[in-house]
């Protein structure tokens, strides 16, 4: 396990999985959005409830691409580890967009 914490080991472990992740991450949202908009909409609410199904999902994960944020810094500042310095800047961007699409 501590041998990833190596940069280069990382990326080199971590490289080939890269097209593989996108193509799975592609794939689910996809999926994800067309099952979303061809609910049947509510029997009170309506057609207004699917609102639920982008703004929730898109809170719970703008918390926690800042609570990554969080504690890689924290681990970054205590430790002084480039990856974990590389992991607060990556976070840093998803979590903003995902708080401005709640």
């Amino acid at each position: 396990m501590f041998g990833l914490s190596n940069p280069q080991r990382f990326m080199a472990f971590t490289g080939p999985l890269t097209p593989v992740l996108w193509t799975a991450a592609v794939v689910l949202l996809a999926v994800g959005s067309w099952l979303s908009f061809t609910v049947p909409a509510d029997y009170q609410q309506g057609e207004t409830v699917r609102i639920m199904f982008v703004h929730v999902p898109a809170a719970v994960w703008g918390l926690g691409a800042y609570g990554a944020l969080g504690v890689s810094s924290f681990f970054a500042l205590v430790f002084r580890h480039a990856l974990a310095d590389a992991a607060a800047r990556a976070a840093a961007l998803p979590g903003a967009a995902f708080t401005a699409l709640a």
